[in-house]
């Protein structure tokens, strides 16, 4: 099995941690690279020698925040085909729509628990490629209060 390349950005290191540990829980041939703000997920994108499958960026965070990181990703040809979802604590109708707007595949509101977390991380990591999109309209099913989609108008 190869392995799944994913890159977060989170500047709170408790849910890196948390994120992390159930990453490892769920699939060791997950690499999952860490930034604590979006100046340093773009320097290690454009560091890395793989393109992630997945990229996860909290909306708030010092030094450039989430939505100036997914601008940069979605504005950049080498990177824009490699899904983004926007994490946050929040769940607003204007950030949601702003995910979208911006080119997120997906909203996600962090969930309160590790078990949560391991659960939907399992199921987007098990998904990643081609099958990605189904799997989060799935989960939005079956967890309306963390899941938001985008509507891809691209």
């Amino acid at each position: 099995m190869s392995k799944k390349i994913i890159l977060l950005a989170d500047d709170d290191t408790d849910d890196t941690e948390m994120f992390c540990e159930a990453l490892e829980e769920i699939n060791e041939n997950i690499t999952c690279h860490c930034a604590e703000n979006g100046s340093q997920a773009w320097k290690i994108l454009n560091q890395i020698n793989e393109k992630p499958q997945l990229i996860f960026l909290d909306l708030n965070m010092p030094v450039m925040n989430g939505w100036d990181c997914l601008k940069l990703v979605k504005q950049d040809s080498h990177y824009k085909d490699i899904p983004v979802i926007m994490i946050s604590t929040s769940s607003h109708k204007n950030d949601i729509e702003m995910a979208s707007k911006l080119g997120s595949v997906c909203y996600l509101v962090k969930p309160n628990s590790f078990n949560g977390l391991k659960q939907l991380l399992k199921i987007i990591t098990s998904n990643l490629g081609d099958n990605l999109k189904q799997a989060l309209i799935n989960l939005k099913e079956s967890d309306p209060d963390h899941i938001f989609i985008c509507d891809q108008n691209q």
